[in-house]
C-alpha cells in the first residue's frame, strides 16, 4: 500500500519489506514470514554498497519485533548522519505501529524499542492508543489530548506529530460538541522554537466500513504531500532542519496542516469509491451453499467475502490521489478552545 501510493504520486521508492504475507491480516488468516532484523539490515547494506542511499525521505512503519525496530532505527539514524551537513535534505517520518482500540498487537518489548528511536524522527504518526502509550497520558478529554501531544513533543523532541484518528464524540467537554456527528478528528502539531505545540484539527466524516491499509495509505500520502508543501512554502524551509516553520506561521498555514487537508481529501474520495464497489460486489456475491455450512463456517466465509470486497480500490481511483476534491479544512486549535485549566 505505502509503496504504491508513493509511486503513484511520482516518488522513486526503495522498499524494504518487513513482512512477506499472502494477504493483509484483516482476513484473520494468512501465510508468509516476518523479516528478521538481520534481513532488514542486510538489504540496507546492499543499498549502501552500491551507493543507492541518496534518499530525501524515509517512511518507516510496522516492524515485527523489537530487534527489527532497532534495525529500522539504525537505518534512519545512518541516513540522518549522511545528510547532517545539508539541513533539510533528509526527513524521517515514523509510524509507531504498536496497537489500536486499547490493546497492543506487538510484543511488549517493541514499545521500549520505539521509545528509544522516536526522538530521532522528524514526524510521528501514532493513532490515539499509540499516543497514549508513548505519552503515558490517558486521552479522555480535549485537555488530556493536548497534554499528550505536549508530552510527546517534550519527551521525544519530535517536531511534528499527527494523531491519525481521535473520536472526539466520546469526550464530555463542551468543545467536543463542535465536532460534526459521525466523524473522526485528526489532530496535528508542529512545535514552535520554544517547544510549544501549534495545534490544528481536521474533522472528516466516518465511513461505515472497515478498511485495512488506511494507516499505511495516510502515512505514504503524508510523506509525498509534505515534501511538496515544504517546497511550495518559503524556500528557506527546504534547508531548515526537520522543516519546522518559523514561529509566526500560524497552525492552519503550516505545511503539515496543508498536507493533512489534502491527504484526507484523497483518502475520503478513494474510500467512498471503494465503498460503492464493495456494496456492488457484495450484492452480486454468490452465496449458494452457505446454508449448508455450520454457523462458524458460514460466518468465516462471510468475513472473508467482506474483507475481499473492502479491499481499497487504489489503482482505479488514482486520479483522487493526484487531484483530490478538497472538502475539509484545518482549524486552529487554540488554548481558549480548551476547557478552563487545560494545557
Amino acid at each position: 500500500m505505502a509503496t504504491l501510493v508513493m509511486q503513484l504520486l511520482g516518488c522513486d521508492v526503495a522498499s524494504l519489506n518487513t513482512v512477506h504475507f499472502s494477504n493483509h491480516t484483516g482476513y484473520r488468516q494468512f501465510k508468509g514470514t516476518r523479516a528478521t532484523a538481520e534481513q532488514i539490515t542486510d538489504l540496507y547494506e546492499g543499498l549502501c554498497q552500491s551507493h543507492l542511499t541518496d534518499f530525501d525521505v524515509m517512511l518507516s512503519g510496522y516492524a515485527p519485533s523489537a530487534a527489527a525496530v532497532e534495525a529500522v532505527g539504525a537505518i534512519g539514524m545512518d541516513l540522518q548522519r549522511k545528510a547532517e551537513k545539508k539541513p533539510g535534505s533528509f526527513f524521517w517520518a515514523l509510524d509507531p505501529v504498536m496497537g489500536d482500540q486499547g490493546r497492543l498487537y506487538v510484543n511488549d518489548d517493541v514499545v521500549p524499542a520505539y521509545k528509544k528511536i522516536i526522538h530521532h524522527a522528524d514526524l510521528i504518526l501514532p493513532n490515539q492508543f499509540e499516543a497514549e502509550v508513548l505519552s503515558g497520558v490517558r486521552i479522555a478529554s480535549l485537555s488530556t489530548l493536548a497534554e499528550a501531544i505536549t508530552v510527546i513533543h517534550a519527551t521525544y523532541n519530535v517536531p511534528h506529530v499527527i494523531i491519525t484518528s481521535v473520536d472526539l464524540a466520546g469526550f464530555s467537554e463542551s468543545s467536543a460538541q463542535k465536532t460534526p456527528p459521525n466523524s473522526l478528528t485528526i489532530i496535528g502539531s508542529t512545535t514552535c522554537s520554544d517547544g510549544t505545540p501549534r495545534l490544528f484539527r481536521v474533522d472528516v466524516p466516518a465511513l461505515d466500513c472497515y478498511f485495512s491499509g488506511t494507516g499505511d495509505m495516510f502515512a505514504a500520502l503524508t510523506v509525498a504531500r509534505l515534501r511538496e508543501a515544504v517546497f511550495a512554502a518559503d524556500p528557506q524551509l527546504q534547508t531548515t532542519k526537520s522543516w519546522v516553520s518559523p514561529d509566526d506561521v500560524k497552525a492552519t498555514d503550516l505545511p503539515l496542516a496543508q498536507t493533512t487537508v489534502k491527504v484526507l481529501a484523497s483518502m475520503h474520495n478513494v474510500l467512498e469509491k471503494t465503498m460503492e464497489a464493495r456494496n456492488a460486489e457484495l450484492r452480486a456475491a454468490d452465496t449458494q451453499g452457505d446454508e449448508q455450512l455450520s454457523e462458524e463456517e458460514r460466518q468465516k466465509r462471510q468475513h472473508l467475502r467482506n474483507s475481499k470486497a473492502a479491499e481499497i480500490r487504489l489503482v482505479r481511483n488514482v486520479r483522487f490521489l493526484r487531484a483530490p476534491t478538497v472538502e475539509f479544512q484545518a482549524q486552529e486549535w487554540k488554548k481558549e478552545d480548551l476547557p478552563s485549566g487545560s494545557a
